[in-house]
């Protein structure tokens, strides 16, 4: 009698209310204020909650599906008919132009759509023409493949129909226009447009885009622009940065408030095609500029801005007292004095960035104590000549939320007891410097407990020591993103030691690290993190490029271990087989095998702004392959190592 109260008492009553019963008024007002992901989060739970996300899906405002590229079969049934659709973001790696018909809505007020490399320029040209209710496009990679073709007839189209336009991204390479068209096309842009990038354009067509017939005799007040007369944010990738160019954007854009500047040469500039000290003077006119980035890519040429020095600097701060932050990269012949000049005149400066400042010492912070300044984000990059003392001044800036010290050989431990001080530090990177296994141990003490973001690649004397002397005593809770590549003293029992920490960690990268083998792979799977609710494994990215994993590896690659992987790094030795097993056993997984870095350019753009939040994008996977099952065989060998692993991990 008594087991059958029991069980009675252990079992829900038929009577007792559940989730699933509420009224479906009720149910949709609920899960309209959740996103895309978190809707099919909720929709694998019941049939009624199944049921019920199909019909929020007719009506929410916004769609953004951009961790995972999803065929157009798929996408389909999730983007719905939808006259209340207000802004579409989508990872387009696996559509092409037969999807534009599914993506364009005349409804929308933002539309990003990032990977467009299998579209052709039809994309932009039937934007104009169905979404004339745009607000902010962004568009990446258009026609990226061989094959695909943009006319500048698309874009004419583009800029005329979306006359309502404020925030225009185009983020591929325009210079394939002719020069003249190019300038005739803008002619159509919207006049409220007031943000305005480009993925790569010749420095000659923007200056004839902004001042076009304007000969050299005539007066800068004669100068007016034809287009863009209300642009504030100008980012551009040029060919090359020249006095002629920087001239036109300052004196024709009177609005502006945010410029960024990048070139890459091919070859060595000239006189006639460089930046000079005259280029700088003529920066911010108006008196409106609040950020400023100007940066010599040394991606195709070891080239810097060699005809810019001390002068040029001191001419250009004398106009720009009011800068908030500051990019300069390249200026190889600036020296202390105008760098200097750049923090003792900015006084509202808040964040400064240097590279390759090659010509930057200590004394360029050793009074930063006797200015009003109150840096949040300093960056001095490929700056050899700083040492222990320049962090030991700039960690009087108590509110520094990034530092980024990568390739400065002469920062050592010293610099990791004045960094332990900053309690409001998320990011630091720390790449080719000269700090021990002792002195990252000082971290540990208060900053780990705010870091998100940490870099330690090539710091050579670090050993396994490194990992626990890290996280000794601190959780490092908030940790997410940390990269130990090429450390050649690291192995396995560095990476178990991490897995028993538990820390949640979302990317981890280990390129060129030879002692990380298959235990390493091993243990990651196995780890546990106890984090908000979530038990289980939290990796999202996982580089192991160049490292000494074997096809045993790969077994504990697939699911149901490292649930929410989304990118993984390999050698590209690997067995072809083997990875292309992976990908069927993994479809959204993105796998790259010829060394490129994951994630490209996420260390230069990251400002401490970005989170990891949006993690039950598995749920829309399964979702997506309505919980398709393992194959056995596959898995086979898995379960012979789990047990083995669990003790290695107590």
């Amino acid at each position: 009698m008594s087991s059958s109260s029991s069980s009675s008492s252990s079992s829900p009553s038929e009577d007792e209310p559940r989730l699933d019963q509420l009224p479906s008024a009720l149910l949709d007002s609920i899960m309209s204020k959740l996103d895309v992901v978190s809707i099919c989060h909720v929709s694998i739970t019941c049939k009624a909650f199944r049921s019920c996300a199909s019909q929020i899906l007719s009506f929410i405002p916004n769609f953004h599906l951009l961790d995972i590229a999803i065929a157009v079969d798929l996408l389909r049934p999730l983007l719905l008919p939808n006259p209340y659709l207000r802004s579409l973001k989508i990872n387009c790696g696996r559509l092409d132009d037969f999807s534009i018909d599914l993506l364009l809505r005349p409804s929308l007020h933002e539309l990003y759509l990032h990977n467009c490399d299998d579209f052709s320029g039809k994309l932009i040209s039937e934007i104009g023409g169905r979404c004339r209710e745009l607000r902010s496009l962004y568009l990446g990679s258009v026609a990226g493949k061989r094959g695909r073709a943009i006319h500048v007839s698309d874009l004419e189209e583009l800029l005329n129909g979306c006359s309502q336009l404020e925030t225009l991204s185009l983020m591929f390479d325009v210079s394939i226009f002719l020069r003249h068209n190019f300038a005739r096309a803008w002619a159509m842009a919207s006049r409220d447009l007031t943000t305005l990038e480009i993925g790569y354009v010749s420095s000659v067509m923007v200056t004839e885009l902004l001042s076009p017939g304007v000969a050299s005799y005539q007066s800068s007040s004669q100068m007016q622009p034809s287009v863009l007369p209300n642009i504030q944010k100008l980012c551009l990738s040029v060919d090359y940065m020249t006095d002629t160019l920087v001239g036109a954007i300052s004196k024709c854009l009177a609005s502006l408030t945010h410029l960024d500047l990048r070139d890459a040469p091919l070859i060595e500039p000239t006189s006639t095609i460089d930046l000079t000290n005259l280029g700088m003077q003529q920066i911010n006119p108006h008196g409106k500029l609040k950020h400023l980035s100007l940066i010599r890519s040394q991606e195709y040429l070891l080239t810097y801005f060699r005809r810019v020095n001390d002068l040029g600097v001191m001419l250009m701060v004398d106009k720009c007292l009011d800068l908030e932050s500051i990019s300069l990269g390249g200026f190889c012949r600036v020296t202390d004095a105008g760098f200097r000049a750049i923090l003792h005149s900015c006084s509202k400066l808040s964040k400064l960035k240097v590279c390759h400042g090659t010509h930057l010492t200590d004394l360029v912070f050793h009074d930063i104590s006797a200015t009003s300044l109150l840096l949040t984000n300093v960056s001095l990059r490929w700056c050899g000549l700083i040492t222990d003392l320049s962090i030991a001044h700039l960690s009087c800036n108590a509110n520094l939320s990034v530092l980024d010290l990568r390739y400065c050989r002469n920062i050592g431990d010293e610099s990791l007891k004045s960094i332990s001080a900053l309690q409001k530090l998320q990011i630091l990177l720390l790449d080719g410097s000269n700090i021990s296994d002792t002195g990252l141990g000082y971290l540990g003490d208060g900053v780990l407990r705010s870091l998100v973001s940490l870099s330690i690649r090539g710091c050579i004397r670090l050993t396994d020591e490194c990992i626990s002397t890290l996280f000794d005593g601190c959780s490092g809770r908030a940790l997410q993103n940390l990269d130990l590549s090429n450390l050649p003293n690291l192995s396995d029992n560095g990476i178990l030691c991490l897995a028993k920490t538990g820390v949640p960690i979302v990317e981890l990268r280990m390129r060129e690290c030879p002692r990380i083998g298959d235990t390493a792979v091993m243990a990651l799977a196995s780890m546990q993190v106890d984090d908000g609710g979530w038990r289980g494994n939290r990796l999202r990215l996982l580089d192991l490029y160049e490292c000494s994993v074997t096809a045993l590896a790969f077994r504990w690659l697939k699911k149901p271990y490292f649930p929410r992987l989304r990118r993984l790094g390999i050698t590209g030795s690997v067995n072809r087989d083997i990875v292309d097993a992976l990908a069927r056993n993994r479809p959204y997984l993105h796998v790259s095998c010829r060394g490129e870095e994951l994630g490209a350019g996420y260390w230069d753009g990251f400002d401490g702004s970005e989170r990891h939040e949006n993690d039950e994008v598995d749920e829309l996977e399964q979702w997506l392959l309505e919980g398709g099952s393992e194959s056995d065989e596959e898995m086979l060998e898995v379960d012979n190592h789990e047990q083995e692993m669990a003790v290695a991990l107590e």
